[in-house]
């Protein structure tokens, strides 16, 4: 740092020298005596390494990537330590580290350099990247030095590597970026080497088999890349079927194992992470893997991260907080279902763990896996870049494990029994259940959960809104509340879901009728509407009141929400996608997108050839995905659609949320490459107590993606500087832009 940088500097660096003396200085480190150090601060215009003095007391200690208090701005606060240098370019004298926290170095260089690369790409600070990447110390935990257990298959290596080096964790600049094609990479089956010291000093292969990869073309070659040290990178297209996809996830990670490297393994929820811990602990063994999710609590968690680190286990698998995973040598990253909303982190600066994933992959040359049963415009990007190349088994395979998909019209089917008109089902779908329920388990799945969550006025249709009086004499109708009303129960009153009110007395303000009728109905009406239809039947529900990891083989009606679908034993023999307008109508950028992969998703856990009724129109795309069990051309047709529009992944694009008067400002402040386009600002639909809201998107090319990230963090700097009361939001790539 420079002498003008004097003002950004904690006050200690820049006392007189006399001072110093008074207060005793404190005696340098004889060797590399300067230490970098990344503070804990969320202040963007302050995203930059700090030097600090070394003192002699803690020259041991002191090592790159342990955690460190330091004084900044006249407070003590935390930060990481990254590394250690001979001199400084500040001018002035530097203040001391106060004191070594913990002697563990828990930040990797590796790591380091990652958090730096998601910061940057994501407009946001290095200070809360850090905060995801690494979890809170617990001293109980870091201070059990147990031994590393077995080797896994394949590794000579458990034990850590030096920490003590002052290198950033960078790879050669000769690596491209995701969506670019990569030099020694491949796509699945191709025969480049990542590197002529990719077969030196492995040990001798233990599973040569191919296993659940036999019924892909291109699985057997993609498995072997990893054996042989490259870095294959691919897009995988799932079988459906009760077979799991967990199994193929392991052998993937095994075959990584064997070729002397470390895999992370990123999954959407918990239950998730049970199936693929199942899968790694058949093909790896007892010890050979962590699973980190966020219900362990704190001490476990960390403990289980710190194996990882210390290299006592070399696979770890998780939720999106284990992408960033502190495994050395790393060879591949997984990820599946990437379109689950799940992966996008809901705290700054937003990073998505498929993009995080991909940019790991690409600084550490590791290879890397998208599966799913679906496939995300995000993931046929990176194919049509030739960046990753596609897993995918032939149409006659497909065929023989798919189910017989049945679209069903609503109106006119439900006047054909009565049974059927009781619990919202046309006869066909009424059908494939009462067959169904002859050999086993039967699924239905409702996009929408709770009792009744959306009510209208029984006689104009108007939505249902809270009207409660305001509370104060001074509050205008403007600031009323307005939010949804709902029921909990057959018989409960309305209540309002945003403020919580019961509204026992509504009436609408259009017509004046105090009757209401239910617009969307939920999973536990369904539930209980099914079961006065099939009442000989056991009813279960899975849903945020409580999911089900599995049922068994009996006859049972399950009634899920999509993602919190039980495995049934054996496979579920009949399905039933009920409510299918409510997912396509959505005002979402990606609703028919997610309808294909919450459909799919379900239609997965049934048996081979076993009936799938969708209820909604069968000329709507989405629909015909199902039907031919195709989301390829249908992901395909999605990216199309986005480049004619100008929407993401096709572009970067980024919003501006906050007040009306600070998203202007902003706009007016921001020095935006000249190839952007502004959209906005409009106003966004929110709670009453947030006050009025606006939004402005920002489209550019791919290409001019890094300089807009670092505009907008600019701007948002200068803002910071100077204490704008307003905060705007700024994210990059949000799902949710309609």
């Amino acid at each position: 740092m420079t002498d003008s940088d004097d003002a950004l500097l904690p006050l200690e660096a820049v006392r007189p020298a006399e001072k110093a003396k008074t207060l005793g200085a404190p005696v340098a480190a004889a060797d590399l005596p300067v230490a970098r150090v990344v503070v804990d601060n969320p202040l963007p215009h302050l995203d930059r390494p700090f030097d600090y003095l070394v003192p002699e007391r803690m020259d041991a200690e002191a090592r790159p990537g342990v955690r460190v208090r330091v004084r900044f701005a006249g407070k003590l606060v935390d930060g990481f330590l990254l590394e250690r240098v001979a001199g400084s370019d500040h001018g002035g004298r530097l203040a001391a580290l106060e004191r070594v926290v913990s002697p563990e170095p828990v930040l990797t260089p590796e790591i380091a350099g990652l958090t730096r690369a998601v910061a940057d790409r994501y407009a946001g600070t290095m200070a809360d990247v850090l905060r995801l990447a690494v979890p809170p110390r617990h001293a109980r935990a870091e201070s059990d030095k147990s031994t590393p257990g077995e080797t896994e298959p394949g590794s000579t290596d458990t034990g850590r590597t030096d920490t003590g080096r002052t290198d950033t964790g960078r790879t050669d600049t000769g690596r491209t970026e995701p969506g670019q094609t990569a030099p020694g990479s491949t796509a699945p089956g191709g025969t480049e080497q990542g590197g002529a010291e990719a077969g030196e000093g492995r040990p001798g292969r233990t599973g040569e088999g191919s296993g659940a990869w036999e019924a892909y073309p291109m699985g057997p070659s993609f498995l072997e890349a990893l054996r042989d040290g490259r870095h294959p990178r691919a897009v995988w297209s799932a079988l459906p079927g009760n077979t799991g996809w967990a199994v193929p996830v392991a052998e993937a990670v095994r075959a990584t194992l064997e070729g002397g490297r470390a895999a992370v393994v990123v999954v959407p929820d918990g239950k998730d992470v049970v199936m693929v811990d199942e899968a790694l602990t058949g093909a790896l063994g007892e010890g050979r893997h962590v699973a980190i999710t966020a219900d362990l609590g704190p001490a476990e968690r960390y403990r289980r991260w710190l194996r990882a680190l210390r290299g006592q286990v070399r696979a770890v698998v998780g939720t999106r907080a284990a992408m960033f995973a502190p495994v050395e040598k790393l060879g591949l990253v997984v990820i599946w279902d990437d379109g689950d909303d799940l992966h996008a982190e809901r705290l700054s600066p937003y990073p998505h763990a498929r993009e995080v994933l991909a940019l790991r992959a690409h600084r550490a040359g590791a290879g890397m896996l998208i599966g799913g049963y679906s496939r995300t415009a995000e993931a046929t990007q990176l194919l049509a870049s030739g960046w990753a190349g596609p897993i995918v088994a032939d149409r006659a395979t497909v065929r023989a494990v798919a189910p017989r998909v049945k679209p069903a019209g609503e109106d006119g089917e439900l006047a054909k029994d009565q049974a059927a008109r009781a619990a919202r089902l046309p006869s066909v779908a009424w059908r494939a259940l009462r067959l169904g329920l002859e050999d086993g388990p039967v699924l239905v799945q409702v996009p929408r959960r709770g009792y009744l969550p959306s009510l209208a006025c029984r006689t104009c249709r108007a939505p249902a809104r809270c009207a409660h009086p305001p509370t104060r004499a001074t509050l205008t109708e403007q600031l009323l509340c307005h939010g949804p009303l709902a029921l909990r129960g057959g018989h409960a009153a309305p209540y309002c879901r945003w403020c919580g009110r019961i509204a026992g007395d509504w009436r609408c303000p259009s017509c004046g009728d105090g009757r209401i009728r239910a617009s969307v109905v939920g999973a536990r009406r369904t539930a209980e509407e099914l079961g006065r239809a099939f009442p000989s039947v056991p009813v279960k529900t899975s849903g945020r009141e409580g999911v089900l990891a599995t049922v068994g083989e009996g006859r049972a009606l399950v009634v899920a929400t999509p993602g919190a679908e039980p495995v049934a034993a054996g496979g579920y023999t009949a399905a039933v996608l009920l409510d299918g307008w409510a997912m396509l109508g959505r005002a979402d950028l990606r609703a028919g997108e997610e309808a294909v992969r919450r459909w799919m998703n379900a239609a997965a856990l049934l048996r081979p050839s076993a009936e799938l009724v969708v209820l909604a129109d069968a000329a709507m795309p989405a629909v015909q995905a199902l039907l031919r069990w195709d989301p390829i051309t249908h992901a395909e047709r999605e990216l199309a659609d986005r480049r004619e529009l100008g929407f993401p992944p096709a572009v970067r694009m980024a919003t501006l949320t906050g007040s009306p008067s600070a998203v202007r400002e902003m706009l007016g402040e921001v020095r935006l490459p000249a190839e952007a386009q502004v959209l906005g600002p409009v106003p966004v639909e929110t709670r009453r107590s947030d006050g009025e809201q606006e939004r402005a998107m920002i489209r550019v090319p791919r290409s001019v993606g890094p300089e807009l990230a670092l505009a907008l963090k600019g701007a948002t700097g200068v803002r910071a500087a100077r204490k704008a009361q307003d905060v705007v939001r700024v994210s990059v790539d949000p799902l949710d832009l309609i």
